[in-house]
């Protein structure tokens, strides 16, 4: 059994911190659980740019508001809270905050731990 606690996991090699996030990683690659699961913050007026190639994510939101662009369609879905969505297809989109954003995500495959989003928006491939 795994049992972590948020408090235990700032300024450790957990909390990752990038140009407009914070990603908590509770759970790693290391974990052997098949995923990955994260507490992001996405700061207020951060625009990011993001395309999951080796990744698939969902996304549920916590508290904040904002919106994500789907690059493919250009549609444009509002975050709050209680809004989940899913990059089935390895999306590109534009995540944008309006307030400050609290998610919840989950990586297949996992993420080992320190990545941090690459020039194409992007985490890297599992070596």
């Amino acid at each position: 059994m795994i049992v972590r606690q948020v408090k235990d996991l700032l300024e450790t090699d957990r909390d990752i911190k990038s140009n407009g996030w914070r990603s908590l990683r509770l759970l790693l690659e290391k974990d052997n659980m098949g995923f990955s699961f994260h507490l992001t913050t996405i700061y207020k007026d951060a625009s990011l740019e993001m395309t999951y190639k080796n990744h698939l994510e969902a996304v549920y939101c916590i508290s904040g508001r904002g919106q994500i662009v789907d690059h493919a369609t250009q549609e444009t879905h509002a975050i709050e809270p209680g809004v989940m969505y899913a990059l089935d297809k390895h999306d590109a989109h534009r995540l944008e905050a309006s307030e400050e954003l609290s998610l919840m995500c989950v990586f297949n495959p996992p993420v080992v731990g320190d990545e941090v989003h690459q020039a194409d928006g992007s985490y890297p491939a599992k070596g």
